[in-house]
């Protein structure tokens, strides 16, 4: 040993014990033994839980709940003007002086087209709930069973604003699948997608809860669960559950360059379907509630103020920052102003657009809620009764098509000519109804409805359904009496 390791104030005299090991300090100069603290007695680490998590019960249990949906979209019939070829190369070639021909009206069927997708019987007595993208335009629809068992399916309702519809087979005694609270669902979380990607059916995938309450940008009403677990065209609508075989969301969509799966799937949480898939059930409509207020993240706010040399001080980094309250809505009716920052619906909190549209997506017009909000970085609360688009509380119904009274039917090449219009759709039939007692009568050529062309039966339904979720409800008709008279009617749908 050399002199400076030799200088040591102190060695450490070791006196090995039965079980473990003590230690005493001696003074070099003095020779005496001074006392030592307590001995600190390592313990082993407690042991880490298993990485092993056995997902063979839930894939069983959930397996049997998804179905393979099939659909067709009928082509559409149209009317197209042919002109003969060689009328137009030859013309009056031979000088025989012969009129030139009008062009020929021919009908061309489009070719029908097919698609497939997932669902989840979600009750034993045939209640199915998928995508509106997989079913929202099918005219017809089939539903296979894991079993192999096949049935013609219904619509019950559809919402696009949720990206969910709800549909029904004639069946008893199904393998419902247990709904869970996707609100517990934590990041890091096992979960399962279940469904038919690529018409493969029955596949089970595995991955993890990347991320919650995450945007998109493609739904009205949006926050969906993130995952790893594989997802592919075929999926939508399929079910992500957790590890006690329990639906927890509806796969949706995946974020890809290419189209197919490359790293992240999109479900939307059973939080939103529940109240979605009730609402079609008992009024085939979603009975949704509006707040009223136009905004965005807090942090978003932030950074944009930040970029235009603005130092934005709210008291928050996290919530739902108010650019406008919308005039007549609930949030005004509750005070609520721009610069408002909402941090809590109820006793949940609020850090993000996605979070407040899902909590509010729970709710029926109507409901009372109570929200916490900074104003000038003090805590504040108010009470909300939330309303619908109408800027009321009333139930709303799907249109009911017959209630309108009026059969239509695309105009003739003979109408076109006589009443010099290029589109329409002509009253063929009507009974006691609104558009009798509107003044409509048959024979009259219906041409725009809310300053849309009419050129279809399928315009006409659309361009309905679409007034009856306005905040209006309302039809502005422009259209042609049998005498070649121009006039207008309304109709007020919430009558």
């Amino acid at each position: 040993m050399d002199k400076k390791t030799k200088t040591w104030m102190g060695a450490v005299a070791l006196v090995l014990g039965s079980s473990m090991m003590t230690a005493a300090v001696v003074n070099n100069k003095s020779g005496q033994t001074l006392p030592m603290p307590e001995p600190v007695v390592a313990t082993a680490p407690a042991a880490a839980p298993s990485a092993y998590v056995d997902l063979t019960n839930a894939a069983e249990q959930a397996v049997n709940s998804v179905v393979y949906i099939s659909v067709t979209v009928q082509g559409k019939t149209q009317r197209v003007q042919v002109q003969d070829p060689f009328e137009d190369f030859f013309g009056d070639f031979f000088g025989f002086g012969q009129r030139r021909q009008q062009p020929q009206q021919r009908e061309y069927k489009q070719p029908d087209r097919h698609g497939a997708g997932s669902g989840v019987i979600i009750s034993q007595d045939g209640y199915i709930v998928t995508n509106n993208h997989v079913v929202g335009q099918a005219d017809e629809i089939t539903v296979k069973l894991n079993d192999s068992r096949e049935f013609k399916g219904r619509i019950i309702g559809t919402d696009e604003t949720t990206d969910l519809a709800l549909v029904k087979i004639d069946a008893k005694g199904l393998p419902a699948i247990k709904i869970g609270n996707s609100d517990n669902l934590k990041l890091g979380q096992w979960v399962l997608a279940v469904g038919n990607p690529f018409n493969l059916t029955s596949t089970v995938t595995a991955g993890i809860v990347s991320a919650k309450a995450r945007t998109l940008g493609a739904n009205g009403v949006e926050s969906f669960i993130q995952t790893d677990a594989a997802i592919n065209a075929g999926n939508s609508g399929g079910a992500l559950v957790n590890e006690q075989g329990e639906l927890v969301g509806i796969n949706s969509m995946i974020y890809s360059q290419t189209g197919s799966y490359a790293g992240y799937g999109f479900a939307i949480p059973t939080t939103i379907m529940n109240k979605v898939v009730a609402d079609l059930k008992v009024y085939g409509t979603v009975q949704r509630a509006i707040l009223g207020v136009q905004g965005q993240d807090v942090d978003k706010y932030i950074d944009v103020e930040k970029a235009k040399g603005n130092t934005p001080e709210l008291g928050t980094v996290t919530g739902v920052y108010i650019a406008k309250v919308t005039d007549g809505s609930a949030a005004e009716e509750a005070d609520l102003e721009q610069g408002d920052v909402i941090t809590k619906i109820g006793d949940k909190e609020v850090t993000k657009m996605s979070e407040l549209q899902e909590q509010i997506a729970q709710h029926k017009p109507g409901d009372k809620v109570n929200i916490t909000y900074l104003r000038n970085k003090k805590t504040k609360s108010t009470s909300v009764t939330l309303r619908n688009a109408q800027g009321n509380t009333k139930v709303m119904t799907e249109v009911d098509m017959d209630q309108l009274g009026v059969s239509l039917k695309p105009v003739t090449d003979e109408q076109k000519s006589t009443f010099s219009i290029s589109y329409g759709l002509a009253v063929n039939g009507i009974r006691r109804g609104k558009m009798m007692d509107a003044g409509v009568s048959k024979g009259t050529i219906l041409l725009e409805v809310n300053n849309k062309k009419l050129e279809t039966t399928e315009d006409w339904e659309e361009i309905v359904k679409e007034a009856n979720r306005s905040a209006d409800r309302e039809l502005w008709i422009k259209a042609l009496k049998p005498s070649g008279r121009k006039v207008s009617y309304f109709i007020d749908l919430n009558e």
